[in-house]
């Protein structure tokens, strides 16, 4: 499918999803949101995708957070609904997705785009990278779930300094913060996305879709990850992944995993 702001490619099992406003910083307006969840949902019912990676295009930005001129007029039922959109569409759908997404941050990743590489399941960013949630600076807060993802991954505290003072960090203290989990030069960026999504896709998908679920659950209130990990734990006992993957191991062989 042919999309005006998103770009999509499948290599290896890996769709790689580039939002495509190098004009605009790559910034999310309606449009681009749309077409992004329209994507995602594509990729999440098409067997052939196996793992995702988000990036943005040209070489300055990731995603330069929303497009603040399409908000700029919004009254306060306006604003509730923007949010909320957002959380169903990209923000929580993401980070729920049934497959593993890799955000690739090249440049600026702020506001939204923060936001987003935050609701993926793994950071990679090049070492030109600046993150940062700026909202308070035009009188807002991080709507996408910034003020939640934030503290889950760096601490209350530095969530607290980041979020309050809208300061930028470099990708080097985003490592070292623990929001991110490598950093590479620009030109290695995808390589190194790659790498780690293709070892991904050579897993059982059973597996790994249940360990996203598992991995989540603990971050539910409503939930308690630990009995989450005893059910899903035995329900993968009934799948020909379980039956392959130790079939596999006794026999001294690589398993090739069905998916089922």
């Amino acid at each position: 499918m042919t999309f005006e702001n998103v770009l999509t490619g499948l290599k290896n099992g890996v769709l790689t999803i580039t939002v495509n406003r190098p004009d605009k910083l790559n910034a999310l307006n309606a449009k681009t949101i749309d077409e992004l969840h329209e994507a995602l949902v594509d990729a999440e019912n098409d067997h052939d995708v196996k793992v995702l990676i988000i990036t943005g295009s040209g070489t300055k930005s990731f995603v330069a957070g929303a497009d603040i001129a399409e908000f700029a007029d919004f009254n306060v039922e306006q604003g509730r609904q923007l949010s909320a959109l957002g959380h169903f569409k990209i923000f929580n759908f993401i980070e729920n997705y049934s497959k593993p997404v890799i955000a690739a941050v090249n440049g600026f990743a702020l506001g939204g785009g923060l936001e987003l590489a935050m609701a993926c399941h793994i950071r990679i960013a090049s070492n030109n990278a600046k993150l940062g949630l700026p909202e308070v600076s035009l009188g807002v807060i991080p709507g996408y779930g910034g003020t939640q993802r934030l503290a889950h991954l760096v601490g209350k505290a530095k969530a607290f300094e980041m979020i309050c003072t809208a300061d930028m960090i470099n990708a080097e203290e985003a490592f070292q913060w623990g929001l991110v989990n490598h950093v590479t030069t620009p030109e290695l960026l995808i390589e190194k996305a790659e790498q780690i999504a293709e070892k991904m896709a050579s897993r059982s998908l059973v597996a790994v879709r249940t360990a996203i679920k598992v991995i989540n659950a603990g971050f539910n209130k409503h939930e308690n990850g630990y009995e989450v990990e005893i059910e899903e734990f035995g329900k993968l006992f009934s799948t020909e992944d379980f039956k392959e993957g130790v079939s596999a191991f006794l026999n001294k062989r690589k398993p090739i995993f069905p998916g089922s």
